[in-house]
């Protein structure tokens, strides 16, 4: 199969899936892959720990070795700003001048991290994002036990940071404005288990409290300034609230955008010679639109675009699942609990292990295992089977979840 040009703008997980996919698929059509940084393709969620603390070499993080672009006739071109598109001629522009065309557009630009302004002090040195290599390269000098390091948010982002913060041995106070941690993206439960999981660890967390402004000293940060007027010493902060679709691309060269890149079910833009894929892109599910932040939505989406390049239009069912360690915990997530408005807590057979179980009028939507591999594995099969657990087999702890699957 041959077709003309395709090319994708973003060298992450969601583009490489994309061009291999279609390789597997015994496409030959020329590719060109743009990546505005000047490594090849990598893991992301690593780097925050395993290669942050020196355990992992970075080749190691490599998604493909070097030799396997050449070999699949991918072009793979490494700091490659790009500029604009222009749909009406099917070019995509770079920053040094150079022109790129294409029969086929793929838009995997990804997210970035949500700073904070400079007038409170979001440009001063030893205040950190973590999100590419060269953020965990820049934090690395900063990981020295005693050093007192601030996280602002109590996300997942945050949480991470803090578990990692810790294990170096910093002294760790983490902020969150909402009443709670992880606010957003978990049920109370989740957040409480999570709580005492980073207080036995020894981090300070100060929920209800949001950041006022940071102190700098000849151009680095000291301290910093909370809402309710107090002023804590710092010797770095790292900043975790959330992340931005990279869709202003697509906005300038008029595609759809909302919250991210707005693609169809089969991930296409408002063009339907462009598509969208990753973090970057809205889909449409379960009657609702979302921005799927995962590597595991990276690359089934990219995977399924794959199929519908080549001819087949099958949609794309999103089966959402998420993962987060921290310390020795590991926080597995199946399906997506958007609007739940119940849930049920239950413990684990071994000691440390217990699961929350999200429902949405009635109806099982979502799980969240800590350090509970049997309540993940069977709430991700019951969600991809489209199957309800019973309540009285949840309610009971010592009820084996395999009864929820006979």
């Amino acid at each position: 199969m041959t077709a003309g040009r395709l090319v994708i703008v973003g060298a992450g997980q969601a583009g490489l899936a994309l061009a291999a996919k279609l390789r597997a698929l015994k496409d030959e059509r020329p590719i060109t892959m743009l990546g505005a940084e000047d490594v090849a393709p990598y893991q992301r969620p690593p780097l925050s720990k395993k290669y942050l603390s020196g355990e992992m070499e970075f080749d190691r993080l490599l998604l493909r070795v070097p030799e396997w672009f050449a070999e699949n006739a991918i072009d793979l071109r490494l700091s490659a700003f790009v500029e604009g598109i222009d749909r009406a001629k099917k070019e995509v522009k770079l920053q040094d001048g150079s022109i790129v065309s294409y029969e086929t557009l793929v838009l995997a630009t990804g997210a970035t991290p949500r700073t904070l302004p400079a007038e409170i002090g979001g440009d001063l040195d030893g205040v950190y994002v973590m999100r590419a290599k060269r953020d965990a390269d820049l934090l690395e000098k900063e990981m020295k036990e005693g050093r007192r390091l601030l996280v602002i948010g109590g996300g997942y982002i945050g949480l991470e940071a803090a578990a990692v913060a810790r294990k170096f041995g910093l002294d760790v106070t983490l902020i969150e404005m909402a009443d709670r941690i992880l606010k957003r993206v978990a049920s109370a439960e989740t957040a409480a288990i999570m709580r005492d999981i980073h207080k036995e660890h020894g981090v300070t967390i100060l929920e209800n409290t949001g950041l006022k402004r940071l102190i700098g000293k000849e151009g680095r940060v000291v301290a910093a300034e909370l809402s309710d007027g107090t002023v804590i010493e710092v010797d770095a902060v790292i900043v975790g609230i959330g992340v931005s679709a990279n869709d202003q691309l697509a906005s300038d060269c008029g595609l759809d955008v909302g919250n991210g890149i707005i693609v169809d079910e089969f991930a296409r833009t408002s063009d339907p010679s462009t598509f969208a894929v990753g973090d970057c892109a809205s889909l449409p599910w379960r009657g609702e639109r979302v921005r799927l932040e995962s590597v595991q939505n990276a690359i089934d989406q990219a995977e399924a675009a794959a199929v519908v390049m080549t001819g087949q239009d099958i949609a794309y069912d999103a089966k959402p699942w998420f993962w987060s360690d921290q310390y020795d915990v590991k926080l597995q997530i199946a399906g997506f609990n958007l609007g739940f408005d119940e849930t049920v807590l239950r413990e684990g057979a071994r000691p440390g292990s217990v699961s929350v179980w999200y429902f949405k009028e009635g109806r099982f939507v979502a799980v969240d295992a800590i350090n509970d591999a049997k309540a993940y594995a069977t709430g991700k099969r019951l969600l991809d089977q489209g199957r309800e657990p019973n309540r009285d087999v949840l309610a009971d702890s010592s009820a084996d979840l395999k009864l929820l699957l006979g």
